[in-house]
């Protein structure tokens, strides 16, 4: 039972929590930006020109949302893998468990509804930098979360 449990805690981290990651990182690339703040036939941001993609910056906020509510299986699995294996009370995993709800209220609260705002009305962009500076951090909770998971420091 224990390895079923920890496969699907390690399969579900990889595919939810990585596509979740890696959407909210690229999603400030494609999003569009106001008219107004590009002149005409000028690349935004000294990117080249066409980077810019409604369509793929709407499958990215897509993705975002669906992978992050898929990705609660991760700290549910991963807390039924604790009791399991008796080590709830091992510092590491209270650790993890509160960075993993912080990762989740940044992606829930912030991330999503700003990308939301992105798309409705684009501005110059200064809420992509915003943007992308908290999908770094969302990142940066998850691999803080993932060396717990390896190093396990105060573990029995």
């Amino acid at each position: 039972m224990e390895g079923l449990l920890l496969s699907v805690h390690v399969l579900a981290g990889i595919v939810f929590v990585g596509g979740s990651a890696v959407a909210a990182s690229l999603f400030p690339r494609y999003a569009p930006i106001a008219a107004a703040a590009v002149p005409a036939g000028a690349p935004a941001s000294g990117e080249p020109a066409g980077e810019r993609n409604e369509a793929v910056a709407v499958l990215l906020h897509r993705i975002t949302r669906v992978y992050g509510l898929l990705g609660i299986v991760v700290p549910v699995v991963g807390i039924v893998l604790g009791v399991v294996q008796g080590r709830m009370a091992e510092i590491w995993i209270n650790i993890a468990m509160l960075l993993t709800a912080a990762a989740g209220l940044l992606l829930a609260l912030v991330i999503y509804p700003r990308q939301k705002a992105a798309l409705a009305e684009p501005d110059g962009g200064a809420r992509l930098r915003s943007l992308a500076m908290y999908a770094g951090i969302y990142n940066l909770l998850w691999a803080v979360v993932v060396v717990l998971m390896i190093v396990r420091p105060g573990a029995e």
